[in-house]
């Protein structure tokens, strides 16, 4: 699969999150993370998203509706895949090289940098705050709510977060990813993909099921 990543049309150098996500609503069409890989996890919440650009940053809106929402982790780099999580990887050069970038759905975030699963390197706390992350369940921590939940996430990744390539623009990247949804502390677990992924059991570190991004 692959999606084309719509230059954002914007006079602003930066922008917030929240006009991020109205540009990305006028500007931009709805892809769906509704892939199923593994059997022994059949529940499937409803997860869309919208992706664009601009010169420097990426701009990621995510639309959720699931059964339980869970929101424990406060800490940069923590556990956020056990909440209610959504993910977005990308490897900017198609090198075999990717970001994972995980945000709870109160907008904690996570993000390292490496080949695979093993021997992550964390991107450094100060260039994660860079992240501009804004979530309509707002950004306090709560123990896990059961019955019908819709929540939306938008973010805002600028290319300086991206510390091991050097991106003067992102303009024309002929890049790779993938879209997840898990909750691996949620009473209904569940690892939900955009690009299928092909193992036996769930991964998300597998750079050889992501998809191509091919921005404008």
């Amino acid at each position: 699969m692959g999606i084309k990543v719509v230059k954002v049309k914007t006079d602003l150098e930066v922008m917030s999150a929240e006009l991020a996500g109205k540009l990305l609503e006028k500007q931009t069409s709805v892809n769906f993370i509704d892939k199923i890989n593994w059997d022994e996890y059949p529940y499937k919440p409803e997860v869309k998203f919208r992706i664009g650009h601009t010169d420097s940053e990426v701009l990621v809106k995510f639309y959720v509706r699931e059964k339980n929402i869970l929101a424990q982790e406060t800490k940069i780099n923590g556990d956020v895949y056990k909440d209610s999580c959504v993910e977005f990887f990308l490897s900017p050069l198609a090198d075999g090289n990717y970001y994972n970038f995980e945000f709870s759905c109160i907008g904690t975030p996570h993000v390292g940098y490496g080949e695979g699963r093993h021997n992550r390197i964390p991107v450094p706390n100060d260039k994660v705050e860079l992240i501009q992350v804004e979530s309509s369940l707002g950004s306090e921590p709560f123990a896990e709510k059961q019955g019908d939940y819709s929540w939306e996430l938008t973010v805002v990744i600028p290319k300086e977060v991206m510390v091991n390539n050097s991106l003067d623009s992102l303009n024309g990247l002929q890049a790779k990813g993938n879209f997840y949804k898990c909750g691996d502390e949620t009473s209904d677990m569940h690892f939900v993909t955009w690009n299928p992924v092909g193992t036996e059991g769930p991964d998300y570190h597998q750079y050889g099921f992501f998809g191509d991004l091919d921005f404008e």
